[in-house]
């Protein structure tokens, strides 16, 4: 569970709800995983390409849009291509910069090739914020739209602080927290190296925890949170920081702000592009400054600022994004890609197929 995935299942079921029909492949679907290098958490469908395709044509899409770039991913873009279907894409995370962030000898350029090609061979590619826009712009991405991201405001809640008591009851006051993946990417030693009055508490899993636990004993490391335990670690907090250079938008900043927790973070996408001119956080190059000034923000504030973000607009602005295929034209193309998978699958066409191959087989040995 991650921001992504929090994003593309509220999307999925705001459609639904809206009548549309959703079918969504995903590596949990039954496939032979393996784990991302460096990253266990994250699963890779390496072998899926055959039943992504088998599972394509039968829904007979009117639009496909592509979330990850991953092997699945791959094997949809790959699919659209050779069918001449239109597909959209998002870019939810700065992807490169994780790669760099891991293996810091590969050079940025290589990662940027591979995404650029991904991306811009398809349709619109859904960015996260109007900076993110601009960034990749930049870089060569081509079709790029701004897609922002929402909140549950029901789940996340101002209600929810000290109701019924406080989740950091005995912890010294102010409490900084940050929230999320704990990952190399997520820069989250920059929050705990600060020094800071109170106390620092990290809330999430991952790959880099067991480390930092180590390397800061004085910190609060609480495991990953959900539901409405989640809502109150946000709410309970005094300031949320964000030390996150990577990320394109930042899922967990309105969240905090729903929650009426004000937010510092480092003046890049994402914080940029939702916490200036709010009067809900504060954006510094000095992380530790932004954290104390936070602590003079009236909480009704970022309450304020976060019922812009409802999933009910998010969603609608991705179904105007996406490139669908007017009806009549998208029947006609399944009924065809059908028909020619049957051909395919046929016992006639196999026999044909085994015949050429022994044919050239024979031709080969006689050479």
């Amino acid at each position: 569970m991650n921001g992504v995935v929090r994003t593309l299942s509220r999307t999925v079921k705001e459609l639904r709800d809206n009548g549309h029909n959703v079918e969504v492949i995903a590596p949990s679907d039954g496939y032979w995983t393996m784990p991302l290098p460096t990253y266990p958490d994250i699963r890779l469908a390496p072998f899926a390409k055959a039943d992504v395709e088998r599972r394509i044509v039968k829904f007979g899409p009117e639009a496909v849009h592509i979330a990850t770039e991953g092997p699945i991913g791959l094997a949809a873009r790959s699919l659209c291509l050779k069918w001449g279907m239109p597909f959209t894409t998002s870019y939810h995370t700065k992807f490169p910069e994780y790669i760099k962030a891991r293996f810091p000898f590969i050079p940025l350029s290589l990662p940027y090739k591979f995404v650029r090609s991904f991306h811009n061979s398809g349709g619109r590619v859904m960015v996260t914020t109007p900076s993110m826009v601009e960034f990749l712009m930049a870089r060569g991405f081509h079709n790029l739209a701004p897609w922002a991201r929402g909140v549950d405001l029901e789940q996340f809640s101002p209600n929810k602080r000290f109701a019924p008591k406080d989740v950091y009851e005995g912890l010294p006051r102010p409490v900084f927290v940050n929230i999320g993946r704990v990952a190399v990417e997520k820069n989250i030693e920059a929050f705990l190296k600060l020094d800071l009055p109170g106390s620092k508490v990290v809330v999430g899993d991952g790959p880099q925890l067991e480390a930092l636990k180590k390397k800061y004993p004085d910190a609060v490391f609480t495991g990953a949170k959900f539901g409405d335990e989640l809502a109150r670690y946000y709410a309970d907090a005094d300031v949320f920081v964000f030390p996150s250079r990577t990320d394109t938008f930042g899922l967990v900043i309105i969240e905090a702000m729903a929650t009426g927790t004000p937010v510092a973070g480092y003046p890049v996408s994402g914080p940029i592009d939702i916490i200036p001119g709010s009067g809900s956080g504060i954006v510094s190059e000095d992380l530790k400054q932004a954290c104390i000034d936070c602590l003079k923000i009236d909480r009704n504030i970022p309450v304020k600022h976060a019922q812009n973000y409802s999933w009910k607009a998010v969603s609608q602005t991705f179904f105007e994004l996406l490139t669908p295929e007017y009806e009549p034209v998208a029947r006609k193309r399944w009924r065809r890609i059908r028909r020619l998978a049957k051909i395919a699958s046929s016992p006639y066409h196999l026999l044909k197929k085994g015949v050429r191959r022994i044919s050239r087989t024979i031709k080969n040995v006689i050479k």
